[in-house]
């Protein structure tokens, strides 16, 4: 019988170069407690593990694996863990600032959003939030960026007090376009969320409503589809596949060949010797 593999307790805070002004945590505690502090932004915390508690707004709150912790900007929060076994995260730091703008993009009434329960049970929050943190993990701006205002959107349209009193801000087809062309003629080093809204002249939310509607898929999505369907037609021209994966903007040839085999069901190698031998 072997032994246990004693637990240990890991933590790595970042702030990534695809989310300029927003910090992350990623971490596994035990026996580690936060004492009574606070942060000048908003903490979105997904519980991917255990079980955390802290005290918050005068009582005792308790946060189990699948739900979301959600602390509002200058509030006295402590944390510990909630079970003997400690609990896993991934946190976002969001400015008061960003919060704000994402909920007068999706038609909130001006003024600070705040919640008003502290844990939420929002299994789909906590995906957008993990997906936030890989997507950001692998310098990926474009979708770190939709991932982030995601995930943001949902927690002030499903959990805050904020009311919707306004239209949402609207961008047209011609604004999917612009995108669309400006994310293809950029393969290799697409622009950010916001430095794509921008270029065409309209809000990240408005856009990403926009794409959606104009193509089917958000731009970050879109653009891994173009990726592979550019890399389908160079491996068609027999180039091999680390040099096609460098050309349309993958990471390395194993970044292509994940993409590759979902969209187009085999491998890009099997796919060039195929069509080599057709």
């Amino acid at each position: 019988m072997s032994p246990t593999r004693p637990q240990t307790e890991t933590a790595h805070f970042w702030q990534p170069a695809a989310l300029p002004g927003v910090d992350l945590l990623r971490a596994r505690y035990i026996g580690h407690t936060f004492g009574k502090h606070t942060h000048d932004g908003y903490v979105l915390a997904a519980i991917t593990g255990g079980v955390e508690a802290f005290h918050y707004r005068g009582g005792l709150e308790v946060a189990p694996a699948g739900s979301v912790a959600l602390v509002e900007p200058d509030r006295v929060h402590t944390g510990h863990a909630g079970v003997a076994g400690g609990w896993s995260y991934r946190v976002l730091y969001p400015g008061a600032d960003q919060v704000a703008a994402v909920a007068a993009e999706i038609g909130a009434a001006p003024g600070t959003p705040g919640f008003a329960a502290a844990v939420v049970a929002d299994p789909e929050l906590v995906g957008l939030i993990v997906r936030t943190h890989r997507s950001a993990e692998r310098d990926q701006a474009l979708a770190a960026g939709t991932f982030l205002r995601l995930a943001l959107a949902r927690a002030v349209r499903l959990h805050s007090s904020q009311r919707f009193t306004r239209t949402a801000p609207q961008a047209g087809r011609e604004a999917a376009r612009a995108a669309r062309d400006l994310l293809a003629a950029r393969l290799t080093q697409p622009p950010a969320l916001e430095e794509l809204a921008a270029a065409v002249g309209t809000r990240p939310f408005p856009l990403l409503r926009a794409f959606r509607a104009a193509y089917g898929l958000p731009p970050h999505a879109w653009l891994t589809q173009h990726r592979v369907r550019t890399a389908r037609g160079l491996l068609d021209a027999g180039e091999p596949p680390a040099a096609v994966a460098v050309a349309v903007g993958f990471v390395d040839q194993a970044h292509l060949t994940r993409h590759f085999r979902r969209i187009v069901g085999v491998p890009p190698g099997a796919y060039r010797r195929a069509r080599r031998t057709a």
